[in-house]
């Protein structure tokens, strides 16, 4: 088990994927994660490294590499929860392909994205998420009257959409499964920050169970998303993660400012690390992911915290 550092903090810097692992490991990382931002053109460099050997991966996310003709992060470019049978073929041929880069390098975990609500009239979220953006404040969002009204009818809109959605989410994931296995790989469904985003917070242990309860199929935590719903009222940060716990596979880590900004310095926000390292346990991957807009320092420390968190539960990075 080793602490691995995301490819989001350096990869849209780079032209060249062995430079890029190369600033990674440097900094003392034995492993590392790439991310959803690998272009095509990082490929060649990324698996010289991997075939020389020095570069480890602990995870990927899909899609990795990047669909053809897209050069910017985009995790949800293809959605599998959607009506368009032509949208899940193409999340189904870009997952598999990045279930087969994993298998390429090694990798033995692929973080996926669930999709989002789809609405065939209109988005009735729209005024709460913009009422959200606008507070500059967000640590006590529950005493604010109208955000927890704009926030309430929200959510009781997008019940209905979101079920159908979690039925089409379920059978791709489902139909992903036997490519994971024969790879010996795990699909990380990963916690969105999202308001949209699928599973809706409180279907987490449902939705695992319709795709099956399988090895191959386990919860992914960012505890920077939990944090945005924690402050948001949709969940309640730590009793989410007890619920959960026994599913986990491997934790995206970053901190939360107080206005809500994530991919933050660990130790530098308003998360309850003390609360958050009880879950952590030997077999877990560890991620930091991390604003590009960080230091080498400011990635080390955050380094540094970690460390100090798995030392505190008796487990030595």
């Amino acid at each position: 088990m080793s602490i691995s550092l995301s490819s989001c903090w350096c990869s849209q810097r780079h032209d060249d994927g062995y430079e890029m692992l190369r600033e990674m490991v440097d900094l003392g990382f034995e492993y590392v994660e790439l991310s959803h931002g690998i272009r095509l053109s990082l490929v060649p460099g990324i698996l010289k490294a991997f075939d020389v050997g020095w570069a480890k991966a602990s995870s990927i996310h899909n899609f990795c590499p990047l669909p053809p003709g897209v050069t910017r992060p985009a995790p949800n470019v293809f959605q599998p929860s959607g009506p368009s049978k032509v949208e899940m073929s193409m999340w189904m041929r870009h997952s598999l392909n990045t279930l087969q880069f994993a298998n390429r390098i090694a990798a033995k975990r692929v973080v996926v994205h669930s999709g989002s609500t789809w609405f065939f009239w209109g988005n009735p979220t729209l005024k709460f998420q913009q009422y959200e953006e606008g507070l500059e404040e967000k640590e006590h969002l529950g005493d604010d009257a109208q955000f927890v009204k704009l926030r309430d009818r929200a959510l009781k809109r997008m019940n209905g959409p979101a079920r159908k959605g979690m039925v089409r989410v379920q059978d791709s994931i489902k139909a992903l499964i036997p490519a994971a296995r024969e790879m010996g790989v795990i699909l990380g469904l990963e916690n969105r920050e999202g308001f949209t985003e699928l599973p809706l917070d409180k279907g987490w242990n449902a939705y695992l169970d319709g795709v099956g309860d399988v090895p191959e199929a386990r919860y992914w935590h960012d505890a920077g998303h939990a944090q945005i719903k924690h402050q948001l009222g949709l969940l309640d940060h730590l009793p989410h993660l007890e619920s959960l716990h026994q599913r986990l596979t491997g934790w995206h880590l970053h901190d939360v400012s107080k206005g809500g900004k994530d991919h933050q310095t660990i130790g530098s926000g308003v998360i309850d690390w003390d609360g958050v390292k009880k879950f952590f346990k030997p077999d877990q991957a560890f991620v930091l992911e991390l604003s590009p807009k960080l230091t080498q320092e400011q990635v080390l420390e955050s380094n540094r915290v970690v460390e100090g968190l798995l030392a505190d539960q008796g487990i030595e990075p």
